[in-house]
């Protein structure tokens, strides 16, 4: 069977399958595809709007259609223009634009918000509500965002959960919420 055919028989099953999923907190396997795609497709299309994001760390991050961009750019300008461009890509519904002026932070600065991804995630996957299944966890400079399609009650406790741990120094909802 060739490349073709198989990709066309993937992308058949996971068209079917989709429709089985019937609770609303659940992303589809089509989703989640299209999370996958949109996320480098978004910054593509960012740093080829300018060359100003050259030397920019940036960070885009899809949730159901629900785009967060994080990072460092060089101007409020360069910043704008991210989101409009990540705004104007099909099938994004919202843009979070989190992004902030500045040099990009340095490595020791990313393996210690990597680190604090994973202390998130584990308290949150230790919780007894199960929050780690269902919220994305994203660290940038000491910064934690949480996506997910949660009712309120379970993103208020997932924001408690995620508070208690050390070296969380701000946290930013980004939630779509069920109720």
């Amino acid at each position: 069977m060739s490349y073709v055919a198989k990709s066309f028989l993937a992308l058949c099953l996971v068209l079917f399958f989709s429709g089985c999923v019937n609770d609303p907190s659940k992303r589809t396997p089509g989703v989640f595809i299209d999370d996958a795609v949109l996320e480098p497709i978004i910054k593509n299309e960012i740093r080829k709007s300018s060359s100003g994001f050259k030397g920019s760390h940036l960070v885009v991050v899809s949730y159901n259609g629900v785009v967060l961009l994080a990072g460092q750019v060089a101007s409020e300008a360069l910043r704008a223009q991210a989101a409009e461009v990540a705004q104007n890509i099909n099938r994004v519904r919202r843009v979070h634009n989190e992004l902030t002026v500045g040099g990009p932070i340095s490595l020791v600065a990313r393996s210690n918000d990597t680190w604090l991804t994973t202390k998130v995630k584990s308290r949150l996957i230790a919780s007894n509500e199960a929050y780690g299944t269902k919220v994305k966890v994203v660290t940038e400079n000491g910064v934690v965002y949480l996506l997910g399609l949660l009712s309120r009650a379970d993103a208020d406790n997932a924001v408690t959960v995620t508070a208690r741990v050390y070296g969380v120094q701000k946290i930013v909802k980004v939630f779509e919420y069920l109720d």
